[in-house]
C-alpha cells in the first residue's frame, strides 16, 4: 500500500513510513480531513465575515444564538453513539448491518424527540419572537438529519474519510455558493437559516451516494432489538456527558442572549469564530490515529501510554502554536475582518484562543477515557466543566457581559480537561501526563 502523497516526501520520511501501512492509512486519512477542514476554514470564514459585516452584530448574533441553541439539543439526538459505533466497526466488522440500522433508527427517533424539545422550549424562553422560532427550527432541522451520520462513522472505522470530506464538502461549497448570493441580493435574516439547513440536507443525501459508490447497502441494514438494548445500557453515560458537554461548549451564547442581548452575542460570537477556526485540527488528527491507539492497548500497554504521550505532547504544540501569535494580533485581526463595530470582539480574543490549549487536550484526553471505556469518568470531567461555566457564566456576564463568558470558557476548558486529573484517582496518571505536555510540547 504504497500511497501517491509519499512520492513526494523527502526520501529519509519516506523511509521512515516504508512498510508502516497503519501509518500510511491514518496519515492519509488525516491529509482527508485536514483538506476539508482547511476548505471550510477559508471559504467559511470568508463567507461568514462578509455576513457578519452584512447583517451587523445584532442579527448576526440572533442567528448564532440559533445555531447555539440546535447545539445544546444535539447531543440527546445522537445520542452519544460515535466511539462506540466505531469501536464496535473495528473489533466486529461482521455485524455491520445490524449495527448501522439499529443506531440509524435510534437516531431518526431520539432526533425527532430533541426536535419537538428545542421548539418547545424556545416557545417559552422567547415568546412573542416569531423570527427567533423560524430560526431555532431551521437550526434543529440537524438534529434528525444528523442520523445519516452513522454513514460517516461506518468510512470512520475503514479510515476511508475521503468520501465523507467528498459528500459533505459539495453540501459546503453548495451552500457557501448560495449564501453569497443572497448577501448580493441583499436578503433577510431567515434566508442565510435556510441556507445552513440546506447544507445539512445536501450532506445527508451525499452521504447515501457515497456509500452506495463504496458497494454498501443501506437496505441491508437491520433493526435488532437486542442492539437497541445494548447501545443504550452502555451510551447512557455518554448521552448524559455529551448533553453536559453541550451545556458548557454552547450555554455561554445562549445565557449571553438572554442576559445581555442579542447584540453582545454577535460581538461574542465573531471572537469565537475566529478562535475557533483550529480546533478541526486536534479533532482530525484523533479521529485518524483512534483506531491505532485501541489496537496499541490491545497489544502493548507501554506502547498505548507512548502514544498516548505523544498525542498529549502534539496537541499541547499546537495549542500554544496558536495561542501565542493571537495574543498579540487579536485585536488586528478582528477590525481587518469583521470592521469597527466589532471591534470589541478583540480583547475578548485575545484571551478566548488561550481555551483552545486546553480543548486540544480535551480532545487527546477523551480519546484515551473511550478506550479505556471510562464513559463515567468523562461525564465527571465534563460535568465539572458545565457547573463551572454555568455558575460563572450567571455570575460574570450581567457585570462584564462577552468578556465574562470569555472568563467562564476559560477556565470552564481547564477545569474539565486539566484540573479535574487531580481530583479524580483515576486520572492521576493522565494528569501528570497533561502536565508534562503542557511543560514541555513537543511536535513529535
Amino acid at each position: 500500500m504504497h500511497k501517491t502523497w509519499m512520492r513526494f516526501l523527502p526520501s529519509f520520511i519516506s523511509r521512515r513510513l516504508e512498510n508502516r501501512h497503519e501509518l500510511q492509512r491514518a496519515i492519509d486519512n488525516t491529509g482527508w480531513l485536514f483538506a476539508d477542514k482547511l476548505l471550510r476554514m477559508g471559504a467559511g470564514l470568508l463567507v461568514g465575515v462578509w455576513l457578519a459585516r452584512y447583517l451587523g452584530p445584532v442579527q448576526f448574533g440572533l442567528l448564532s444564538f440559533a445555531g447555539s441553541f440546535a447545539t445544546l439539543f444535539s447531543a440527546p439526538a445522537l445520542l452519544g453513539l460515535e466511539a462506540i459505533i466505531v469501536r464496535e466497526l473495528v473489533r466486529t466488522p461482521t455485524g455491520r448491518e445490524d449495527l448501522l440500522g439499529t443506531t440509524f433508527f435510534l437516531r431518526l427517533l431520539s432526533g425527532g424527540i430533541s426536535f419537538a424539545l428545542a421548539m418547545l422550549t424556545i416557545v417559552i424562553i422567547r415568546p412573542g419572537e416569531p423570527l427567533t422560532r423560524l430560526l431555532v427550527a431551521l437550526a434543529c432541522s440537524m438534529l434528525i438529519f444528523q442520523a445519516f451520520d452513522v454513514i460517516d462513522l461506518w468510512f470512520q472505522s475503514e479510515v476511508k474519510s475521503r468520501y465523507v470530506v467528498i459528500a459533505k464538502n459539495g453540501a459546503f461549497l453548495c451552500s457557501t455558493a448560495v449564501k453569497v448570493a443572497l448577501i448580493l441580493g441583499r436578503a433577510p435574516l431567515f434566508a442565510f437559516a435556510l441556507a445552513n439547513a440546506l447544507e445539512i440536507v445536501l450532506g445527508a443525501l451525499g452521504l447515501m451516494v457515497v456509500y452506495r459508490h463504496d458497494g454498501q447497502f443501506m437496505s441491508r441494514w437491520r433493526v435488532r432489538t437486542t442492539r437497541i438494548k445494548q447501545l443504550l445500557s452502555e451510551s447512557l453515560p455518554l448521552v448524559l456527558s455529551g448533553i453536559v458537554f453541550m451545556v458548557y461548549l454552547r450555554v455561554d451564547q445562549v445565557l449571553l442572549g438572554q442576559m445581555a442581548g442579542d447584540g453582545e452575542v454577535g460581538i461574542y460570537a465573531a471572537a469565537v469564530r475566529v478562535a475557533e477556526i483550529w480546533y478541526f485540527i486536534p479533532t482530525a488528527v484523533v479521529s485518524s490515529v483512534f483506531p491505532t491507539i485501541i489496537k496499541a492497548r490491545e497489544s502493548d500497554e507501554d506502547e498505548f501510554y507512548r502514544r498516548l504521550q505523544r498525542l498529549y505532547n502534539l496537541m499541547a504544540f499546537m495549542g500554544y502554536m496558536v495561542a501565542i501569535p493571537l495574543t498579540f494580533c487579536g485585536g488586528f485581526i478582528i477590525n481587518l475582518l469583521f470592521g469597527p463595530k466589532y471591534a470589541a470582539a478583540g480583547p475578548m480574543l485575545t484571551l478566548l484562543v488561550w481555551a483552545g490549549l486546553f480543548a486540544n487536550l480535551t480532545v487527546a484526553r477523551n480519546a484515551f477515557l473511550f478506550a479505556m471505556n471510562w464513559s463515567r469518568v468523562l461525564l465527571v470531567a465534563v460535568t465539572l466543566g458545565a457547573i463551572t461555566n454555568v455558575l460563572l457564566n450567571v455570575l460574570l456576564i450581567p457585570r462584564y457581559g462577552g468578556m465574562g463568558a470569555v472568563v467562564a470558557s476559560l477556565v470552564s476548558y481547564w477545569a474539565a480537561a486539566h484540573g479535574i486529573s487531580f481530583l479524580h484517582p483515576s486520572l492521576f496518571r493522565t494528569g501528570r501526563m497533561l502536565t508534562r505536555a503542557l511543560l514541555m510540547p513537543k511536535f513529535w
